[in-house]
């Protein structure tokens, strides 16, 4: 089982395919690590000797922000906004969409379920008499 900056990669996958489960690492950034460390793209994760497993750690370790260290530097980017009061940091600490999407309809991603009790819901109902 290979483990790379503390992440499990499933076994059964090609590599280059395996090393995007690292936080930080897409396909583009995986295909130019193994081109760096001379490895074979087709190449099964359970196949990796050794030898390749800490090669590519070095590569990752050296030349790349991933996983953890990754996770704090985006977290502390977003407090730094809330802290200096921008108009992007309230988005964020309101659970808002952030980059000038509409929130009239759409955004439940962001927005989290709809809330009961909405204003459709308190409209009189017709009675017949």
């Amino acid at each position: 089982m290979a483990r790379i900056e503390g992440v499990n990669l499933p076994t059964a996958k090609r590599i280059e395919y395996a090393l995007p489960y690292v936080y930080g690492i897409g396909l583009k950034t995986a295909r130019d690590i193994l081109h760096k460390v001379k490895i074979n793209f087709d190449k099964r994760v359970k196949d990796l000797t050794d030898e390749e497993i800490a090669s590519i750690q070095r590569e990752v370790t050296a030349n790349y922000t991933a996983e953890g260290d990754l996770r704090k530097e985006v977290r502390l980017n977003i407090k730094r906004l809330q802290d200096i009061g921008s108009y992007r940091g309230l988005r964020h600490k309101r659970s808002l969409p952030v980059r000038g999407q509409r929130t009239k309809t759409n955004a439940r991603t962001r927005k989290g379920p709809r809330k009961a009790g909405s204003a459709v819901a308190l409209k009189r109902k017709v009675t017949k008499k």
